[in-house]
C-alpha cells in the first residue's frame, strides 16, 4: 500500500525555513504545520519571527496562534496536535509540510515518545539551581546523555525526574508509536555560508528591534500572561526580561547578547540535525543554486 508523503524543511534558526516551505507547499499542494514550539503563543509574533500576514495567508498553515503565554506547551500536546492536522491535511488529498523548528519535538513525532510518568515539580525544584546535571545524567542513563545537550537544562532534568520517578532510565522504557513507518517521509535540510547565516541573524535581530520588540514583551508582561516556563525562557524574551526593559542606552548590549544567544543555539541545532543521515542537504546561499528537492 502507497503511503502518504510527509515533508519536513529543516534547518537552523534564520536559515529560511518559511520561504521554502511556502513555495513547496504551492508546488505540491500542501498545508504547513509549524515545527516551532514558540509559534503557537499567541502575541509572541516578534521574538519568533512568526511569519507575516501575507505569508500566513498564501497557504494553510496550523499551530500557530493556538494558546496563551501563560499556559504550558510540551511535547506530548505537539505531538498530538500535529499528528491530528497531518491525518486531516491527508484526508483532504494534500501533502503535509512540517517547517522547523523544534527539533526535539519533530524527532519525537517521528520516532515516538517515551512512556514515561507525568513530570513532579518537587522534583524539577530540586535540580533546579543544581550544577553539573548533564554529567549525573550521564552516570546513570549514558544513552540518553549522548542525545541531550549539557546546555538543554529542561531535557536534562526531565531525564533525571524520569529516573527517580522510575528507577529505570528514560532509553530503557518503551515508545509510544511514532510516524516513521507510517508515511512517506522526506527530510529537506537547509544550510547557508556560515558568514551568510551570521548576517541573516544579525539583521534578523536589528529587524525585532525596530519593529519593536521591548515594545512587545511590556505588554505581554502588564498583561500577566508571559507566565509559561517556555515561553518565558524563548530567545529574545528572556533577554529582554532579564534585562529590566531597557532605555536606548542599553539596546546595543541587549541586541549582541541575544545574537550570541542565538548564534550558540544554531550550533546546537545544527549538532543535532547532522546526526540524521537521512537529511537530504542543500545549500541555498545566495551565490548557490540548488537542484530540486525532489
Amino acid at each position: 500500500m502507497k503511503k502518504n508523503k510527509l515533508i519536513l524543511i529543516l534547518g537552523p534558526t534564520a536559515v529560511g525555513k518559511t520561504k521554502i516551505a511556502i513555495e513547496l507547499a504551492k508546488e505540491n499542494n500542501g498545508e504547513i504545520i509549524s515545527g516551532d514550539s514558540m509559534l503557537v503563543y499567541k502575541g509572541m509574533d516578534i521574538g519568533t519571527a512568526k511569519p507575516g500576514k501575507e505569508e500566513l495567508a498564501s497557504v494553510p498553515h496550523h499551530l500557530i496562534d493556538i494558546i496563551n503565554p501563560d499556559q504550558e506547551f510540551t511535547v506530548s500536546d505537539f505531538v498530538k496536535l500535529a499528528g491530528q492536522k497531518i491525518k486531516e491535511i491527508t484526508g483532504r488529498g494534500k501533502v503535509p509540510i512540517i517547517c522547523g523548528g523544534t527539533n526535539y519535538y519533530i524527532d519525537t513525532l517521528l520516532e515516538g515518545e517515551f512512556d514515561a510518568p507525568a513530570g513532579d515539580e518537587a522534583i524539577r525544584e530540586k535540580y533546579k539551581n543544581q550544577n553539573g546535571l548533564w554529567e549525573k545524567l550521564k552516570a546513570i542513563d549514558p544513552v540518553s546523555a549522548e542525545k541531550i545537550h549539557p546546555n538543554n537544562k529542561k531535557r536534562v532534568i526531565r531525564a533525571l525526574e524520569i529516573f527517580e520517578l522510575t528507577g529505570k532510565p528514560m532509553s530503557s522504557l518503551p515508545k509510544t508509536s511514532g510516524l516513521s513507518e507510517k508515511y512517506d517521509i522526506i527530510k529537506i535540510g537547509l544550510i547557508r555560508d556560515k558568514e551568510e547565516l551570521k548576517q541573516r541573524i544579525n539583521n534578523r535581530i536589528d529587524k525585532m528591534f525596530e519593529d519593536g520588540l521591548i515594545d512587545e514583551v511590556k505588554k505581554l508582561i502588564d498583561k500577566g500572561i508571559l507566565k509559561s516556563k517556555t515561553a518565558s525562557c524563548a530567545i529574545g524574551y528572556k533577554e529582554v526580561i532579564e534585562s529590566g526593559l531597557p532605555g536606548l542606552s542599553g539596546l546595543p548590549g541587549l541586541k549582541d547578547v541575544i545574537k550570541k544567544n542565538t548564534r550558540q543555539l544554531v550550533k546546537r541545532q545544527l549538532t543535532w540535525l547532522r546526526k540524521d543521515d537521512k537529511i537530504k542537504w542543500f545549500d541555498i546561499s545566495k551565490e548557490k543554486k540548488y537542484e530540486k528537492f525532489f
